[in-house]
């Protein structure tokens, strides 16, 4: 029983991080979308005039950015990581106590 957990947890891990993957790229495509129909709104009605789309086009791009971020580059959390900082708020709670 103990050989099926630890094949399950690499394999829940993995399986965590297509999602997050496959929902990036829906994110993407969503905001490619609609921020070209944002620009086409603009270049009809007034291409000579303030380019407006740029706000939503960067402040969704910061969002976009950062699910990236989180998807792509995020260090992964390591089993030595937690115990690292289960020993650290350990210290914590028995230097005030």
């Amino acid at each position: 029983m103990a050989t099926d957990t630890r094949e399950q947890v690499p394999r829940d891990k993995a399986v965590q991080q297509i999602k997050k993957r496959r929902d990036f790229y829906g994110h993407l495509l969503i905001y490619t979308l609609f921020n070209a129909f944002l620009v086409v709104i603009w270049a009809i009605t007034d291409p000579h005039g303030f380019f407006w789309p740029m706000f939503p086009i960067g402040v969704w791009g910061i969002g976009v950015v950062m699910n990236a971020w989180d998807v792509f580059w995020r260090p992964v959390i390591t089993e030595e990581d937690i115990q690292h900082e289960v020993k650290r708020q350990q210290e914590r709670e028995h230097g005030q106590g």
